[in-house]
Order: C-alpha cells, then structure tokens, then sequence
C-alpha cells in the first residue's frame, strides 16, 4: 500500500484525486482547511509547516507521492491567491522532499492552462515569485487589484519551480511534475463564474471540445503521472484542458 499526500483534498480535482486513489487501496492523506485527515491553512507560514509536520508524523516520513491540488481561483484576493497557489506549494514539495525521496516517489503540481497564456517574460510578478519573495509579491498582488492577475501569475511561476528543480530532484531519484487544466466543474470555478468581474469570461471560456471537464477526468491524469506508467516522465506540464492551448497558439509549444 503506498501512501498518497494531497492537498486540497476536500473539493473539486483534490477531492476526485483522493477517492481515486482510496478505490485503488492507496493510503490517502488529505489536506485541507476542513473535512481532511489534516486540517492546516497553506496561506500561512504557520500552516505550511503544521501541514508539513503532521504528514511526517503519519507517514513516519516516508511518502509516495505527493499531490498539490490546493489553490484559489482569481476571485479570491490577490496576495491570498499568491501565497496558497506558488508559496503553499513549493513550502510542501521542500518540506516533504526528503519522504519522496525515502520512497523513490514523486510529486505532481495542479497547475493551469493560464500558465501557458500571456508574455511572461516581462509580468512585473514573475521575478518575485522566482526569487521566492513572499512580501514581496504579496505586496505587488495586493497593489494590482483583482486576483485574476495573480491567479495566472502564480500558475506560471509554480511550471517554472517545477522545471527548475527538474535536475536536483531527477539525480535525487524522484519525480516532478505538472498538470494544466482547462476549465473543471469544481466548486472553485463556480466562484469565478459567479464573480461580477470575471464571471463573463469565465462563463464563455470553453475549449474546442466544447464543454468544460468533471474533476474525475483531471484526477485520472494526476493519477497517470503518479504512477509507473510514466516513469520516465519528469519535469514536464501535461496539459488537459480540451484543446485550449492548442487553440489560442497553435504554432508555439
């Protein structure tokens, strides 16, 4: 029986993920503000490490894979975005490196299609991120107003984190990757729909196949990643999101 961490672990894609994995015998830790084995707050410093140490304990710091699903959508403030998408995630892939590695595993980032959009090389809060500056972004996300701007932003950043550390974690043994999904049928993207700034958007975002995924489809790739069948698999964005990419720049990839 392997032992599967995720975060986000009580809705939507995380929630999907973690039931597929129970149906397959898996041992799941969920994290998550509530309804989970741990209930730790990842916008926090606080929480980060209380989610950190409480997986250890229970796993007696050996994990198998680690799946980071929690995330807010971009109707959420922009510095509360910024610290649960990008410093939530790379605070749990640095404090449980050492438990993956104990095991051979891997980890696997929920990342989004968003991260593929847009000229990045020159967003004002891609270097920030980069450089791991907290205060730093969260100042400039809080300046910037709605958090749909920081949503894409820490998206993009967290692909960039998990190409980067693709060397130092593929010598160590374990694997990383990520997943870009579309538009999913989660309770996070009703919030966005129902948003009178970006609910428009949201609502007409559609991809070529024409309908937006269910959490379950989305897991099955998460689960593919995590699994041996892609062992030679690292440092890479699948992306699952019905065409849209292709669509909106077919001749860049």
């Amino acid at each position: 029986m392997k032992t599967i961490v995720i975060t986000g672990s009580g809705s939507g894609i995380g929630a999907a993920t973690a039931q597929h994995f129970r149906d397959a015998g898996e041992r799941v830790i969920g994290i998550d503000l509530k309804d989970a084995d741990i209930a730790a707050d990842l916008s926090s410093a606080a929480g980060r490490d209380k989610a950190i140490s409480e997986v250890l304990q229970r796993s007696n710091g050996c994990v198998d894979s680690l799946i980071c699903c929690a995330g807010l959508g971009g109707n959420h403030p922009g510095e509360l975005v910024a610290s649960v998408n990008y410093f939530g995630v790379t605070a749990l892939l640095d404090g449980l490196f050492e438990a993956l590695r104990a095991s051979g595993g891997n980890a696997v980032v929920v990342a989004s299609v968003a991260a593929t959009q847009g000229n990045w090389e020159d967003h004002p809060l891609r270097d920030a991120f980069l450089d791991g500056d907290e205060a730093k972004v969260r100042a400039m996300a809080s300046d910037a107003g709605h958090g749909v701007i920081a949503y894409a932003a820490s998206k993009h950043a967290i692909v960039c984190h998990v190409r980067r550390k693709a060397k130092e974690w593929g010598e160590a043994g374990v694997r990383l990757n990520a997943v870009a999904p579309g538009a999913v049928e989660t309770p996070l993207l009703q919030q966005s729909m129902d948003d009178p700034l970006i609910g428009k958007a949201t609502r007409d975002f559609l991809p070529p196949m024409g309908r937006r995924a269910q959490s379950v489809e989305i897991a099955g790739v998460i689960a593919f990643l995590a699994s041996d069948a892609a062992s030679y698999v690292h440092g890479s964005l699948l992306v699952a999101d019905g065409g849209i990419d292709a669509m909106s720049r077919p001749t860049r990839f």
